[in-house]
């Protein structure tokens, strides 16, 4: 299928790449030269389009997804770097369709941020939908959760297929849309897995989290990295390589996903294959240095960071925390003051745009702060002498910074 944006845009995108940079400049122009563009390529995929959205986990479960249906032969498109707006599907589109406009894959798996999602459904079909959780995030571009829950619910009723929800969330799991499905946890569980303090407040939809849901999968056991999903009746034991609790969980949200599109008898076979997922970028990763390794792990909201602090917990090692409040990060950091430090003995390192509002926040619950530095490059110059194991909890555009000086590499 010729199209002379295509020619266009993929030389623009050749352009700035050489330059460095303008990842996002490619869909831009897509979006101007041939507003269709999206529309034509996905809506010839044989499997359709699922996308994956909600306030945590987003990255790290499209890549799950992904590698899944990936292991059963399939063709998988997905916007590997998270770029989750429009544009950015664009931009990954771009590098992958021919000159010619040959685009050979057999089913989309994208990630889309909750308001840009909207955004998407108007130019493009969506089959399959997974929500994940609806929880507190940049609270100065969503507003309160409510405004969240109603973004996600237009992505939820778009789904022509099927719809897997998240039954432990209540505004998760109350969306609707055609042939609902739900994953879920066994009750002695549900303690690792935290929700957002307005839902915790929420008497009524707490009483109703989980009663009268039928459930395709559930997370039935944890312990360390060994899992154990429960699908029809039958229990599956998994070693997972994906560290942290959330991990796990967000794993029963994409075996359920992939089970609508493939079928009920591929259960084995994916649990099989989620054994060899790793990590996402910045999402738990190990990264190395000059031989020195750190594990760098993304919190953007307090549900986020709570959960991350019982995944990757204090060992008597090194942590430090950046936190920025860039635009994409979410100017306002308030949200820190609802998450418990308490269990942290120790940071050797705070840094970022906002340092001196973190070390704050830890005085507040007694954990000792050693270096407050704004500036990443010196700050983790520094860290990086301090004793292992080495944790770094940072936002958004500080894992951008803090993963693009250990490995010399940018993500955009």
């Amino acid at each position: 299928m010729f199209r002379p944006s295509i020619l266009i845009c993929k030389a623009l995108q050749k352009i700035a790449r050489l330059h460095g940079g303008g990842s996002a400049l490619p869909g831009l122009a897509a979006q101007k030269l041939d507003p269709r563009l999206l529309r034509d390529v996905l809506s010839g995929l044989p499997l359709g389009v699922a996308v994956i959205s909600g306030t945590n986990g987003k990255t790290t479960t499209t890549r799950i997804v992904s590698e899944l249906l990936e292991s059963r032969g399939l063709k998988v498109f997905t916007n590997k770097t998270g770029s989750n707006f429009v544009r950015g599907i664009l931009s990954s589109l771009l590098s992958e369709i021919s000159w010619d406009g040959r685009f050979d894959f057999d089913i989309a798996v994208l990630e889309l941020d909750e308001a840009h999602a909207v955004r998407f459904l108007e130019e493009a079909p969506v089959d399959y939908c997974l929500i994940l959780n609806v929880c507190r995030d940049q609270l100065d571009r969503f507003c309160e959760i409510d405004h969240t829950a109603a973004l996600l619910a237009k992505t939820a009723a778009a789904a022509s297929k099927a719809l897997v929800l998240n039954r432990e969330d209540p505004l998760a799991a109350s969306l609707s849309g055609k042939n609902k499905v739900f994953y879920g946890l066994e009750e002695d569980l549900k303690p690792l897995f935290p929700s957002d303090e307005d839902l915790l407040s929420r008497e009524e939809d707490r009483e109703q989290a989980g009663k009268e849901m039928d459930w395709d999968v559930v997370l039935g056991s944890l312990s360390g990295r060994d899992a154990l999903y429960q699908m029809d009746g039958e229990a599956y034991p998994c070693t997972l390589r994906l560290e942290g609790a959330y991990n796990a969980f967000n794993g029963a949200g994409a075996l359920s996903l992939c089970r609508q599109i493939l079928g009920r008898e591929a259960s084995g076979d994916l649990v099989r294959a989620l054994s060899g997922v790793k990590e996402a970028f910045g999402r738990g990763e190990v990264l190395q240095k000059d031989g020195e390794k750190v594990r760098l792990i993304l919190v953007k909201n307090p549900a986020a960071f709570r959960q991350s602090l019982l995944s990757f917990p204090d060992r008597g090692g090194s942590v430090m925390i950046a936190i920025n409040d860039r635009e994409a990060d979410g100017r306002d950091v308030s949200w820190l003051w609802n998450v418990d430090f308490s269990s942290l003995s120790h940071v050797h390192t705070v840094s970022g745009t906002r340092a001196a509002e973190m070390a704050l926040r830890l005085k507040y619950d007694l954990v000792p702060v050693s270096f407050a530095e704004p500036d990443l490059y010196p700050a983790l110059e520094g860290f990086m002498k301090a004793p292992g194991p080495r944790q770094i909890f940072a936002t958004y555009t500080a894992m951008l910074e803090i993963r693009k000086i250990l490995t010399g590499r940018s993500l955009l």
